[in-house]
């Protein structure tokens, strides 16, 4: 059943906010149910303010002052607040696990959940991996990376793309880093990688798209290539010569009287540059490839310098057509449904190509073309079995933080990599196993409903026998707290213990915050008569009281009609 159901269908077309003479209509749900469903595609979480703020002040107004709100703590303060940018015995600036803290604090915790919402889906569009960064100040890496994302989540998208190109994060990740121009005297040429994935996956992709999305065949039916072989091997002459940027760094040794000196993190934290004078070991000459490069309709001439070749290669990347669908259907599918409409796609990449202002790569305009669009908002998504996706593991174990008040005891926040799919949660952020993302956009699951409806679930990669078992057993030790990784991350549960007593609100409570109303009638009496096993009085302990919880938490977040996000 949860195959048939990850897709996307039909919309009415149009768009959420409407015009006339005497100016825009301001569109506002009619139920609690709609707010969350609303909210539950835009942000990480609901909550009861949330939705009566939706319901009072319309959707897209909502949205803007979202979307205004920046971070009320950074990765970058989050080490700094916790001591791990200090260069001691602890050894914190070749420790990777404090990455995986500071993700779980942002996504758990703090303010603008829309923001972060916005900046997890892109971390699986420009796809950095914790487990390949390798380096000294690994996590301090990582968390520039992200706070990357979340700074120019709604700015534009040629912005983000140069910022990502020079982020020391990728420079490692994809091979960037030290990459030097051709030596006919050893026979080195330039590292492909970066050429490669930024036009495969970063902007362009493999296939000619129309608008809508769908590919451009030839005379033949066959879709056409967006580029080949030569143009890889030209455009990587664009990405050569760029180092970390060393201004202002400074070195501590590594222990009372060692030898050994760590640079502070300063260097993970700045775009890198091609300035040889600014490098670890300056120089007067770098290593940018000077020879003339063409790719994809563009040549840049030879004697070019790196800062201006880097300028024209991204404004090509950035101008080519198929970057407003490619990006457009990603982003449908990790924030509302897998199988979106061709005019739903087209709608959101006219929206990249032209903002309403002349504006090309408005990423606030496309986030909102995306969540205010007919087919994200219309009831009929909800009977629509060709509708919704399957929401990622992460993204659940981030919404129970939110939803019930999760606290670190250590400030810490202490959750270790979860991405063991046979003991923990099956996925980690900012740990995908490659460049390629958790899962692919187009994967299709084999002798499956989906496969036979032509639709794909790209979620449903990562998802086995095993991966369905230990979800519901991290879930449950998750829930109840007596999971290893939540030691120091437990939820208070403090809305619902005060109606744990009764039984029917707690679960109507669930439904709201969690599903956005979706749980039918056959889960919820299921789930209520579990509840509602043990006797449970208003005068009833706290411990008996999270017995109850416990339990319609963990039956509502292992349902299908939870996991099926519509």
């Amino acid at each position: 059943m949860a195959t048939a159901a990850c897709g996307g269908g039909g919309g009415s077309g149009g768009g959420a906010i409407g015009g006339g003479s005497s100016g825009p209509t301001v569109v506002k749900p009619q139920t609690d149910a709609e707010a969350a469903r609303f909210i539950l595609h835009a942000s990480l979480a609901a909550s009861t303010a949330s939705i009566a703020d939706v319901r009072a002040n319309g959707y897209e107004p909502w949205l803007d002052a979202q979307m205004s709100l920046a971070n009320d703590q950074t990765a970058e303060q989050f080490f700094s607040s916790r001591g791990y940018d200090n260069i001691d015995s602890n050894q914190y600036y070749f420790n990777s696990g404090i990455a995986d803290r500071m993700i779980w604090s942002e996504l758990m915790a703090g303010n603008s959940g829309v923001r972060k919402r916005a900046a997890l889906a892109l971390s699986e569009f420009f796809v950095v991996s914790l487990n390949s960064v390798d380096i000294t100040w690994r996590s301090q890496a990582m968390g520039y990376y992200w706070d990357t994302l979340n700074r120019h989540a709604f700015g534009n998208f040629r912005d983000l793309l140069e910022a990502i190109t020079l982020n020391p994060a990728l420079g490692v990740f994809l091979n960037t880093l030290g990459n030097r121009k051709a030596d006919p005297n050893t026979g080195r040429v330039p590292d492909e990688n970066f050429g490669r994935e930024v036009m495969q996956l970063f902007s362009i992709g493999l296939y000619e798209l129309n608008l809508d999305g769908t590919p451009k065949t030839n005379a033949s039916g066959n879709p056409i290539e967006t580029y080949d072989n030569d143009d890889v091997t030209e455009i990587a002459k664009a990405f050569t010569g760029y180092d970390y940027d060393y201004t202002g760094v400074t070195f501590t040794p590594a222990s009372p009287g060692s030898t050994t000196q760590i640079q502070n993190p300063l260097y993970v934290r700045q775009p890198m540059t091609a300035d040889p004078a600014k490098w670890r070991r300056p120089r007067t000459t770098g290593y940018h490839s000077d020879e003339a490069k063409s790719f994809l309709g563009t040549t840049i001439p030879a004697g070019t310098g790196a800062v201006e070749t880097l300028r024209q290669t991204l404004d090509a990347l950035f101008n080519h057509p198929n970057v407003g669908p490619f990006f457009a259907q990603q982003m449908i599918q990790r924030l509302v449904t897998s199988n979106p409409s061709p005019a739903y796609v087209q709608r959101v990449a006219g929206v990249f190509n032209n903002n309403g202002s002349g504006r090309r790569g408005d990423m606030r305009a496309v986030f909102k073309a995306i969540l205010l669009d007919d087919e994200a908002l219309s009831s009929a998504g909800l009977t629509n079995p060709q509708y919704g996706k399957l929401r990622e593991p992460m993204v659940r174990f981030s919404q129970w933080g939110r939803t019930f008040g999760a606290q670190s005891a250590s400030g810490n926040w202490a959750i270790p990599d979860l991405s063991d799919s046979a003991s923990r949660l099956g996925q980690s952020p900012l740990r995908s196993p490659s460049v390629f993302n958790y899962f692919r956009p187009g994967f299709v699951p084999l002798n499956s409903q989906a496969a036979t409806r032509n639709m794909v679930a790209p979620e449903f990669q990562i998802v086995n026998e095993n991966t369905v078992a230990s979800y519901v057993n991290f879930m449950e030790r998750s829930v109840d707290g007596s999971g290893g990784w939540v030691s120091d991350v437990k939820a208070t549960y403090t809305e619902e213990l005060a109606i744990a007593h009764d039984a029917p609100a707690l679960l109507e409570r669930l439904d709201l915050l969690l599903t956005g109303k979706q749980l039918s009638q056959s889960t919820r009496d299921t789930i209520l008569t579990a509840m509602q096993a043990e006797t449970v009085t208003q005068t009833s302990d706290d411990a008996t009281k999270r017995r109850r919880i416990h339990i319609a938490v963990l039956l509502v977040m292992v349902s299908n009609d939870y996991l099926v996000q519509r």
